[in-house]
């Protein structure tokens, strides 16, 4: 054990995200004391081909955490903890990138999450139903690693693969290269990579799909060591990534999460007491923690392991050690809303009336549109009855779950020919709902294996929005939980430092004490009636797109 808790300690907490790096540091009891953000590289060299740089990566890390730990004396950052999108991170034997496109530059070697290249490949690997793919909802996800390290295998020069020798996920990236341990999160390997706890990799399944060459030296390329998140990991932080990072050598450094799963942790533990809330004093497992940002992720977890069909898991120990995790999501979300936006003819109207009712930044198009909706909707109306005739499929993206088909596409239903702002504001609308309904379907198909969830636990960008959230607990039925620091992904990176600095013995722990309730909101029962009608109409539009196929396939 670490001896006693200096009387004023902080932990690091650090998130990249798809667009930014983030950090904070977070007090013991959860307060973010400071946040700092950097911008990061995206690079498109070709359709769905989504690429970023490990190197500008860890750049960007040392400069929040150099940017949050100033004035601060060393001594008291105890712990620090990194997430980060589950994107694909290649390097060669000596640690340096290896371009993961063709003709690309050498330091353009991460795959990004949201890369698509691996449509076909993961549609292979789905159809030749492999034993593993039962933990992932029966379908393999072209967002998961397997099938983008057989696209690199079978499209990169011949040369660049046989250099590639290390294969992390980007949390693991961060963490090695803060520690120089090659021990993978359980997080990454079990959501991601078709790791499968206690019996680990499945040599059939590699040399099924055609990457037996990962088999060598005990798996050395993708990991041959694991650990539960949050687990301290080697002697803590490197000479030499102290100085980048500017904090003391052997600080602890906890085994990494995904950032969806970060923001898990930042919210699904906290103390609901005294809020009148269904989950409290029921297991945390009545819970549901929503990280809505880019995309969504819907995280459930249970004592035994539940097969979901179309939802990833049961995963063991991926977010809370000891503990089944599933989890849903939605492949586009605050993307999808703003492309909805952003492409109608009335967005610069939109922007003009914006910048004039709004002047102060943080105030955005957002809270204009929903201001708009509110002066739309008649005198004592809920403003989600506006959308009764305009209906939306929200999967222009594909469907990440309950359905697990990459193939199908976004509609909508009840276009006029006018492109007023009050048609850009019912749009939006309508896209808040279907978003929402599609939370609602992940429920039932969880529902029906036996999850029993009260309560959503809503963090990410997407929870900063008032109609979002109420649209959200309308939709579901069920109360909405914000937390009371927003940036709940920075709180949950933040957990991971502390556990690993031993000041708290447990995930669970560090969790009740560091995460807390914001603000509940309650759903509108007397929607109720209107919601089961667009959930039904929600449900018909998926099996007409369905029927359309059918029918355009047909010879």
């Amino acid at each position: 054990m670490a001896g006693p808790v200096p009387p004023q300690c902080y932990y690091v907490g650090v998130d990249v995200g798809t667009a930014s790096v983030r950090a904070a540091l977070v007090t013991r009891d959860g307060q973010l004391r400071c946040t700092a953000e950097e911008p990061i590289s995206i690079w498109e060299p070709q359709a769905d081909h989504y690429v970023q740089s490990s190197s500008e990566i860890w750049d960007r890390c040392c400069t929040v955490v150099k940017r949050v730990t100033q004035g601060v004396e060393k001594s008291q950052v105890r712990g620090i903890g990194f997430d980060a999108t589950c994107s694909l991170v290649v390097l060669d034997q000596n640690f340096h990138p290896v371009p993961v496109n063709q003709n690309g530059e050498r330091q353009r070697n991460v795959v990004m999450w949201m890369d698509h290249r691996a449509a076909e490949q993961a549609a292979r690997i789905t159809s030749a139903g492999h034993r593993v793919l039962r933990r992932v909802g029966g379908v393999m996800s072209p967002e998961m690693q397997p099938p983008k390290l057989l696209w690199l295998k079978e499209n990169l020069r011949e040369s660049s693969w046989k250099e590639a020798a290390h294969f992390f996920d980007l949390p693991d990236f961060l963490s090695w290269k803060a520690t120089n341990s090659l021990t993978r999160s359980l997080c990454t390997l079990v959501c991601k990579w078709t790791y499968c706890p206690p019996d680990g990799w499945d040599d059939s399944f590699w040399t099924a799909i055609g990457l037996e060459d990962l088999l060598q030296n005990n798996y050395s390329k993708i990991g041959s060591l694991t650990c539960p998140p949050g687990t301290s990991l080697g002697q803590g932080l490197t000479q030499e990534a102290a100085a980048d990072l500017g904090l003391d050598p052997g600080t602890a450094v906890g085994a990494s999460l995904i950032d969806a799963h970060a923001g898990g942790l930042g919210v699904i533990g906290a103390d609901v007491r005294g809020f009148h809330l269904p989950c409290e004093d029921q297991p945390i497992t009545s819970r549901m923690a929503m990280i809505c940002g880019t995309s969504s992720c819907h995280m459930a977890i249970s004592q035994q392991p539940l097969f979901v069909p179309g939802v990833w898991g049961p995963y063991l120990s991926a977010m809370v050690p000891g503990m089944w995790l599933n989890e849903g999501g939605q492949s586009a979300t605050g993307r999808l809303i703003d492309h909805m936006v952003k492409g109608h003819a009335a967005y610069t109207q939109l922007q003009e009336q914006a910048q004039q009712r709004f002047p102060s930044p943080g105030e955005n198009i957002y809270t204009f549109l929903n201001t708009h909706l509110c002066s739309m909707a008649k005198a004592d109306s809920a403003v989600d009855l506006l959308g009764s005739s305009l209906h939306l499929w929200p999967d222009f993206h594909g469907n990440r779950s309950p359905l697990a088909d990459p193939t199908l596409k976004g509609m909508v239903i009840g276009l006029s020919l006018s492109q007023t702002l009050d048609d850009l504001a019912l749009l939006y609308l309508a896209t808040v709902q279907a978003l929402a309904l599609g939370t609602r379907h992940i429920l039932e198909a969880m529902r029906e294996t036996g999850h029993d969830i009260t309560t959503l636990f809503l963090c990410g960008g997407l929870s900063k929005n008032p109609l979002f959230v109420q649209i959200h607990a309308n939709a579901t039925g069920l109360p909405v939980v914000l937390p009371d620091q927003t940036e709940a992904v920075l709180v949950g990176a933040a957990v991971l430092g502390a556990c690993a600095s031993q000041d708290y013995s447990t995930i669970q722990e560090a969790m009740e004490k560091m995460a807390k309730v914001g603000k509940v909101v309650q759903p509108d029962h007397e929607l109720q009636s209107f919601y089961e009608r667009k959930y039904q109409v929600f449900l018909r539009l998926f099996a007409h797109q369905r029927e359309y196929q059918a029918l355009m396939d047909h010879r």
